[in-house]
């Protein structure tokens, strides 16, 4: 009896130290993971010089040209990704909405603004905006074909929203593929997927739903058949060298840029349009997703990075954006030397 009392303590001690144990490693990966989004930290330098269109189109044009693309003399709209661009005829745009940067906001403005969406919309139905509302305006064939119509008759004004590769493939990973809850609506079934691969080429077991932020890296550079246009280049969703766009806006600085187009389209400004740009700090060098981009980014093997860039390189050309590494991050380094990677 007191045999298998001693027997029964010393299990119970080990288990004890065990559980201790496994806290403290949670803890640990707790803490390396884990960024306060409720302080937010002071920065030396006010913002860079909101960039003149005229510089931002030069720098799209500098991406084109390392795509071997050319613009044509008159617009074509014959879109590689036609899901993402839509015509909205009453108010005489059109605009690519390039996922994950911030195109849920300017569908819903755009919409409502052309006539497209109800006075009020059930909080339940939102996702319909990217759906059975947003259908009718999709540049497929009818649609292509009223655009070059109406291009052909007067032009019609466009206009695309960029953003830098880094903080989208954060995004990306936040709101599709990680155990965060977001407004988004999550790819479960993708995340499962990533995960078995992975683990398979790791040659380990691991049941978990949700890959982590360098499984999720790693997967990009694979660049797999699994992979959609939330985690692909952002020069593949725009209709370019078909078209050139009027106006180019870089999320970042859309709270800057956005006037602009209102005034074009002679909208009502009474809807917001701040998008992923809306949290405690209106400097986008301390929103969420650039500090926790900082952070994670940092903490990855330098060639995965280098494999990322490569990836993206024309991406960051586009606007000349800065590096996770950099004091003005995620800005575009506007007048710089075209640099990104310092």
């Amino acid at each position: 009896m007191e045999f298998q009392f001693k027997c029964g303590r010393k299990f119970f001690i080990v288990v004890s130290l065990l559980s201790v144990l496994i806290f403290v490693f949670l803890l640990q990966d707790y803490n390396r993971n884990y960024v306060d989004l409720n302080v937010i930290p002071e920065l030396d330098s006010p913002l860079p010089p909101v960039p003149s269109q005229e510089w931002i189109q030069r720098e799209m044009s500098r991406s084109m040209e390392m795509l071997g693309y050319q613009y044509p003399v008159s617009n074509n709209w014959e879109c590689l990704q036609p899901r993402h661009t839509y015509f909205f005829p009453q108010i005489r745009a059109i605009f690519t909405g390039i996922p994950k940067s911030g195109c849920s906001n300017w569908i819903e403005f755009l919409l409502r603004a052309d006539g497209g969406l109800p006075e009020k919309l059930d909080p339940t139905e939102v996702y319909k905006i990217h759906t059975t509302y947003s259908e009718p305006y999709r540049m497929f064939q009818e649609v292509k074909d009223r655009a070059n119509t109406a291009e052909q008759q007067e032009h019609v004004f466009s206009f695309a929203v960029v953003r830098n590769p880094w903080t989208r493939l954060v995004s990306g990973y936040r709101d599709k593929l990680s155990t965060e809850v977001t407004q988004g609506r999550s790819f479960g079934s993708l995340a499962r997927k990533i995960v078995r691969k992975i683990n398979k080429i790791d040659n380990i077991s691991n049941n978990t739903d949700h890959p982590t932020f360098n499984q999720y890296l790693r997967w990009i550079v694979l660049q797999d058949n699994l992979q959609n246009d939330h985690f692909t280049p952002q020069h593949l969703t725009l209709c370019i060298p078909n078209v050139k766009y009027d106006y180019i806006i870089p999320l970042e600085l859309s709270n800057f840029l956005t006037p602009t187009i209102i005034e074009t389209l002679k909208l009502n400004t009474s809807q917001s349009l701040l998008g992923p740009y809306n949290s405690q700090s209106s400097d986008p060098r301390l929103q969420s997703t650039t500090l926790l981009a900082k952070k994670w980014l940092s903490e990855q093997d330098p060639l995965l990075i280098e494999q990322l860039y490569v990836i993206f390189r024309e991406d960051f050309a586009m606007m000349n954006y800065s590096n996770f590494t950099s004091p003005d991050f995620p800005l575009p380094l506007v007048y710089e030397k075209h640099n990104p990677k310092t």
